[in-house]
């Protein structure tokens, strides 16, 4: 058997595509823009396990290639942010000299895996003809009144020292280093994305995106429909305003419960109360919310404020309580507490001694509660005018009625807060914002962008709450645009979800220096087909792309609303414990010496044969030596079979049609794991009619190299040129094939008796009854013996002799 020379044929080819590109732009082609999530310049490189999705979104850009389309497929670098800064902290270098290194350490990788990147439409984010365009968004949304400053309690990284979002505090820890995270009183700039929360959630139902991806966006979002309930405070006009999605409960509301920041709770303390409410605050604002949301029932606590309210329906006293398992920033900040009817509820009351009053029951009639009763539905008690009615009716008419008795009023709720969207650290966009005494908060102008970071020899963090920024007096204080006088610079920077929430649009017109995109080109190429990359990116870079990509829909920048049509998450490859790969673990695998061993086409082939790709799958070495045998069998068939110009018989034209066939069908459906075991097995069927033959028919074995094309692309365009193509095996239409051509002309047709088979006969597929009986009598010979009693026939399926001894 002939060695395929990896080395040399892939050597071969690259230099060859390197002159003669495979994808040229085409505007005469249908495009189809496939995108992977751009990577951040990690100083450890890549691994086996990055390889994974570039190989995935390569091979159906090369897919939709061979298609007949112009495919955009472009790469490139989210390198602001916390990952890049920390690294340099690390090191002990520059971010920019650290960021500039890993960026060309990485894409000599991605080199390797030989993906079809356009690189002339390569991005960083650091760039200034880039970010100039993400800070331009910026003071659009300012302009707008969608970004804006706010004084408030934020999730803390004690070790990034820096301000998060909700979405990336993870169990309670900072999503980048898993340091617990606490809250800290501080002045940041926000994103109004609450703005668009009805439409972030409606048009989940337009999008080809995976089910659980859609979901987790929807839970994020959390819309609900309740009330907004006015309970007055005892013997005063102010009042405390909570929402519930229950308003039929309301005469079962026995106590409200306040988040500890909640900005009446100081007002409202008694001086009974006040040294245990301080203390209560002070131990609520060293706790993340993730962490304060996840507090089981039983180990809830909470402190008694010493105010009472009027429950506005039955004019009862009710006490008004803190706990810090209710927070600030979700709903108003106070809730209503029903424990008759709620689990969490009935805990607190349980603990601290308070009325339960009961006011669903199933059939009318008051019980003893040993527990809730949370059934969706029950007859009204204990309720005034409401007794007797069924909850699950009234609890959609009663917001309808408190708002015509001046009670609050109907409306809706969302758990999606508005966007974090500064922090305290250096290596970032600089926010183009202005503070001036006189005129307040003023936009950099548009003409002035970009606003660049200073140079500066240490942009470690301060661990005060301000960025280092702040300790650059000729870059803080400047000129007021729009008056001219004394004024300072914002000194937070944006965090790394700004540049990558808009590059995806970049790349199309990376050139142009008048405008974000031509509107002409957005329409052209835009939006993405395919976005390919991991589910861990499903709150956070997706809904702020979303975001974002809405936004420059409504000021027409774009003609779209979602960014990307359909979406691919692969799983991870582990490592070979069975661990997430990491360094610190010791179960990295790097794909250099796999490449200079068996070749990027096996290492792309076993990427997608270790597993089904939406599946995590572990990194297992001697699966590499599978693949690459059949790389080398294909590679041998094609060499003896080439000067032998076999004919192309039945068998052979039935086995081509059923290969793309079945390729085709398992690449659609993106099992590509099955693609490749499905190569292996159709190279098995070739390779045995090849010994009856003498060797197989070149159109089946250039239709074979042309399937294989997006997968193993070196060994794909060799074997097809040593079978007679003329031009790039990328160049050649896609193969169809015809259910007539893939049914067989013959038959096989078991043959019993008694029940039992005694052998099998491979017969014409419209073979007659007495045809096929005279030919199994003639097959079983003196098997059949005894009285025949009866000659059974079923069409195609089966021929059975019953005979008696």
């Amino acid at each position: 058997m002939a060695r395929y020379n990896h080395a040399q044929v892939e050597k071969k080819w690259q230099e060859f595509w390197e002159k003669n590109p495979i994808n040229p732009k085409d505007d005469k082609k249908e495009k189809y823009y496939c995108l992977d999530m751009f990577p951040y310049p990690s100083g450890s490189g890549l691994h086996v396990g990055h390889w994974r999705g570039y190989v995935i979104s390569d091979a159906w850009s090369r897919y939709q290639l061979i298609k007949g389309k112009y495919v955009i497929h472009p790469m490139g670098w989210d390198a602001f942010g916390l990952p890049a800064e920390n690294y340099a902290i690390k090191m002990g270098i520059h971010p920019s000299v650290t960021t500039k290194k890993n960026v060309e350490n990485i894409k000599k990788q991605l080199h390797q895996i030989n993906a079809i990147y356009d690189w002339d439409m390569e991005l960083n984010t650091t760039d200034p003809d880039y970010f100039k365009w993400t800070q331009w968004i910026f003071v659009k949304m300012f302009e707008k009144g969608l970004a804006y400053e706010k004084e408030f309690p934020i999730n803390w990284c004690p070790s990034c020292k820096t301000g998060l979002a909700n979405e990336e505090v993870v169990d309670g820890k900072c999503e980048r280093c898993g340091t617990a995270v606490t809250k800290k009183n501080l002045r940041q700039w926000m994103l109004k994305i609450t703005a668009y929360a009805d439409r972030l959630l409606d048009d989940l139902d337009t999008l080809d995106w995976p089910e659980k991806v859609k979901k987790m966006q929807a839970e994020w979002i959390g819309r609900s429909y309740g009330a907004e309930v006015d309970f007055k405070l005892e013997n005063s006009e102010e009042k405390i305003t909570v929402f519930t999605t229950r308003p039929d409960t309301l005469y079962g509301a026995t106590f409200l419960v306040l988040a500890p920041e909640h900005p009446l709770v100081r007002n409202i303390t008694t001086v009974e109360q006040k040294a245990a409410v301080e203390d209560y605050i002070q131990k609520a604002a060293n706790k993340s919310n993730v962490d304060r949301m996840a507090v089981t029932d039983k180990d809830k606590t909470g402190v008694f404020t010493g105010a009472f309210v009027i429950n506005p329906m039955n004019g009862k006293k009710t006490p008004v309580w803190i706990s810090d398992y209710v927070l600030a920033d979700h709903g108003t900040g106070a809730i209503m507490c029903v424990p008759a009817h709620d689990s969490r509820d009935f805990a607190f009351a349980k603990k601290f001694d308070l009325p339960i009053v009961q006011v669903i029951s199933k059939d009318g009639k008051e019980e003893e509660l040993t527990e809730a009763y949370t059934e969706a539905s029950g007859v009204m008690i204990n309720s005034g005018a409401w007794n007797g009615q069924e909850s699950s009716v009234l609890k959609e008419t009663a917001p309808e009625e408190i708002e015509k008795k001046g009670l609050g009023k109907k409306t809706v709720s969302y758990k999606l807060r508005d966007w974090v969207f500064s922090r305290q650290r250096y290596w970032g966009e600089p926010i183009p914002i202005v503070h001036c005494p006189k005129c307040g908060n003023v936009a950099v102008p548009v003409e002035e962008l970009p606003l660049k970071l200073p140079e500066v020899e240490h942009y470690e963090p301060s661990g005060t709450g301000e960025s280092p920024l702040a300790g650059i007096p000729e870059w803080v204080n400047c000129s007021c645009p729009k008056c001219g006088g004394k004024a300072k610079r914002e000194t937070n920077t944006m965090p790394q979800w700004a540049g990558s929430s808009w590059y995806f649009i970049r790349y199309v017109d990376k050139y142009n220096d008048k405008e974000l995109i031509s509107r002409e080109k957005a329409d052209k190429y835009l939006p993405v087909d395919m976005y390919i990359g991991g589910v861990e990116h499903a709150v956070l870079h997706l809904l702020y792309s979303r975001f974002w990509t809405k936004f420059l829909y409504d000021i027409g920048v774009v003609g779209f609303k979602e960014p990307f049509k359909k979406l691919f998450n692969q799983g991870m490859i582990l490592g070979p414990d069975g661990q997430k790969m990491s360094k610190s673990m010791g179960n990295v695998v790097s794909p250099d010496d796999l490449v200079a061993d068996y070749g990027c086409d096996a290492l792309r082939l076993y990427e997608l044969f270790v597993g089904p790709p939406e599946l995590d799958a572990a990194w297992d070495a001697r699966g590499i030596d599978g693949v690459y045998r059949f790389l080398n069998r294909f590679y041998s068939l094609v060499l003896d079979s080439k000067e032998k110009k076999v004919a192309e018989t039945k068998e052979m034209l039935r086995l081509r049609h059923n290969l793309i066939h079945d390729i085709e069908e398992r690449f659609e459906s993106f099992n590509l794991n099955t693609v490749v075991s499905g190569f292996m097995e159709y190279n098995n069927s070739m390779l045995d009619i090849a010994k009856r033959e003498g060797g197989m028919d070149l159109e089946t074995l250039r239709t074979f190299s042309i399937l294989l094309a997006p997968f193993a692309p070196h060994i794909a365009e060799e074997c097809y040129h040593l079978c007679g193509g003329e031009t790039s095996v990328f160049s050649a239409n896609w193969p169809e094939y015809s259910d007539k051509e893939r049914e067989a002309d013959e038959i096989k047709v078991p043959v019993q008796i008694n029940g039992k088979v005694k052998t099998v006969l491979e017969v014409p597929k419209d073979i007659d009854k007495e045809s096929i009986l005279k030919e199994a009598k003639k097959a079983i010979g003196d098997k059949l013996s005894g009285n025949l009693i009866k000659e059974v026939y079923v069409p195609g399926k089966i021929v059975n002799f019953v005979v008696k001894p």
